[in-house]
């Protein structure tokens, strides 16, 4: 599987007008306090030891078990940081969840799906200093990339690479 994430092609990114020959992001985890800067993706491939490193830092941090974060939504979120114009971390405030815990999440709350994508390493929660979660959902929305949900009274947009629809 590792080796299928190195040999994606640019087409990930075909919804951006500019072509980035290197891809970056910066993260906050919330909870942990944890920040990342990586070059995720460059000279048209991804980074191995870059991937470890994003999926370590968005790790269910109350199990503390880290899986694969789906590289296409690492993409996803370089085509929004784009469109923000802002290079600002994105504020995380989940990443991966462990199927236990996405169970007790979705015991305690409405808002959490039983199969969550957060569950594949394919969702995430975020939100972006200096941009309003209007903008950031706005901005998730342009990419028709996957879902996008709201979530105003939580402070956070919830974005992931499953099939195009939003709430």
């Amino acid at each position: 599987m590792a080796a299928a994430q190195l040999v994606v092609p640019a087409v990930a990114m075909a919804r951006t007008t500019v072509q980035l020959r290197r891809r970056s992001l910066k993260f906050y985890a919330l909870h942990t306090g944890e920040s990342l800067t990586t070059t995720y993706w460059e000279n048209g491939r991804y980074i191995p030891e870059e991937l470890d490193r994003v999926n370590y830092v968005l790790r269910d941090f109350r199990a503390n078990e880290v899986k694969p974060i789906d590289p296409s939504l690492l993409d996803l979120l370089t085509r929004i940081q784009y469109r923000l114009s802002t290079n600002e971390p994105f504020q995380v405030i989940s990443g991966y969840r462990s199927p236990l815990t996405n169970a007790m999440l979705h015991a305690n709350s409405e808002g959490v799906a039983v199969h969550s994508l957060h569950i594949e390493g394919k969702a995430i929660d975020i939100s972006v200093p200096g941009r309003s979660l209007v903008q950031l959902r706005g901005a998730a929305l342009a990419q028709q990339a996957g879902g996008v949900g709201y979530y105003p009274k939580s402070d956070f947009v919830h974005v992931d690479t499953g099939r195009v629809r939003y709430w």
